[in-house]
């Protein structure tokens, strides 16, 4: 992180990511087990089975999704938005991200311990 760049950028932002990247995971497996679900279904009613992309582009998916994640999307929103604004980058919640150890008390701990 001492070079800064663009590793530095993302480590800046690593929360974002983290909450964005379980955001899409459970989205990803909300739709696989919604599509074999819906495919289970079309099959018992004699009806033809569609593939994870074109169980997307259904209202059962999005019905299914605004329905039961109503609050997850506002408690993950809310999460991300707050960890964003307390402990982002400038923030006097937070520590500056590049800054190095001896530069924050870090380093004190270990002179007197040590």
């Amino acid at each position: 992180m001492r070079r800064g760049g663009g590793w530095l950028r993302v480590y800046e932002n690593s929360l974002l990511f983290a909450f964005l990247t379980l955001f899409f995971v459970a989205f990803a497996l909300h739709a696989i087990g919604g599509a074999a679900a819906y495919n289970h279904e079309q099959v018992m009613n004699g009806g033809e089975t569609v593939s994870v992309f074109q169980y997307l582009g259904t209202s059962q998916f999005w019905f299914e999704s605004f329905q039961n994640w109503q609050s997850e999307f506002l408690a993950l929103f809310s999460i991300v938005t707050l960890s964003i604004v307390l402990r982002q980058r400038s923030s006097p919640e937070s520590k500056p991200v590049a800054s190095p150890h001896y530069g924050t008390g870090e380093g004190n701990k270990r002179q007197i311990t040590g």
